[in-house]
């Protein structure tokens, strides 16, 4: 069993916390980046040839505000219309498509680590959880196609702001959460990302939501995460051996 696939099966809402599976690795052979109380990897802000900063790399959640529950990357409360609240209050663990293996979509992030690749004029996002899935950013200044076909990631162009990477997208489909605990959106969502890598191990993330489907107004969330050096993406397949949602009762909520 790998390093971190013995902590697959938690996926939502098992007996242990997404929190302490991030802190705790599953074998003693984890690099020392994972293990618990390990700090993270410090050193100068690396930069490419020509100046810009890198942003490549392995990251790992650093916190659980895009895993667990949104409203704890905030400053303010979440501002939900109250047709929104309704449905958020009927969601049921089992059926968050997370646990099911489907994509997390935008701005969730599973507990596990991605990796930033850039290769002009693209950058991808490549996520080890789930379903081995993939975000695809135009670097290219391209603009969003006019009627977008609604996807789990959307449609993605990015853009630099100093040493920060701009991500905007839209063409969103309405089926994944934003949470645990079942934050939903519409089809009007647009999300802004902004990635700033303020150190060697450490990447900020800052996104706003606007969704006026869902939402009263546009609100900030923002999260960080950290640098696995010397460690590479495993192959995790979520679809094998998926016996969690069997066991998942009661209303959607963190672990």
């Amino acid at each position: 069993m790998g390093k971190r696939l013995a902590g697959s099966l938690l996926t939502i809402a098992a007996a242990v916390s997404a929190w302490m599976w991030m802190q705790t690795p599953a074998v003693s052979q984890a690099p020392p980046t994972q293990r618990k109380g390990a700090p993270i990897p410090s050193g100068p802000t690396p930069r490419l040839a020509g100046g810009r900063v890198d942003l490549r790399g392995l990251w790992r959640p650093n916190d659980i505000f895009l895993i667990e529950d949104i409203s704890l990357g905030m400053k303010e409360a979440v501002p939900l219309k109250p047709e929104a609240k309704a449905i958020m209050e009927k969601h049921l663990s089992k059926n968050d498509p997370e646990a099911n293996c489907l994509p997390t979509g935008v701005p969730r992030h599973a507990p596990y680590p991605w990796k930033i690749v850039e290769e002009a004029p693209y950058m991808f996002f490549l996520f080890e959880g789930n379903i081995h899935s993939y975000r695809q950013i135009f670097m290219d200044g391209r603009k969003h196609p006019a009627d977008p076909n609604p996807t789990w990631y959307g449609h993605s162009t990015g853009s630099w702001d100093g040493d920060t990477l701009v991500v905007d997208t839209v063409g969103f489909n309405d089926l994944f959460w934003f949470d645990f605990v079942g934050h939903p959106h519409t089809e009007k969502l647009h999300t802004v990302e902004r990635y700033t890598r303020t150190s060697f191990g450490l990447l900020n993330e800052e996104i706003v939501i606007e969704d006026p489907g869902a939402y009263t107004k546009p609100f900030t969330i923002n999260a960080s995460h950290r640098l696995l050096p010397g460690d590479e993406l495993m192959e995790y397949i979520c679809q094998e051996n998926q016996r969690d949602t069997p066991h998942l009762v009661g209303p959607a909520g963190r672990p």
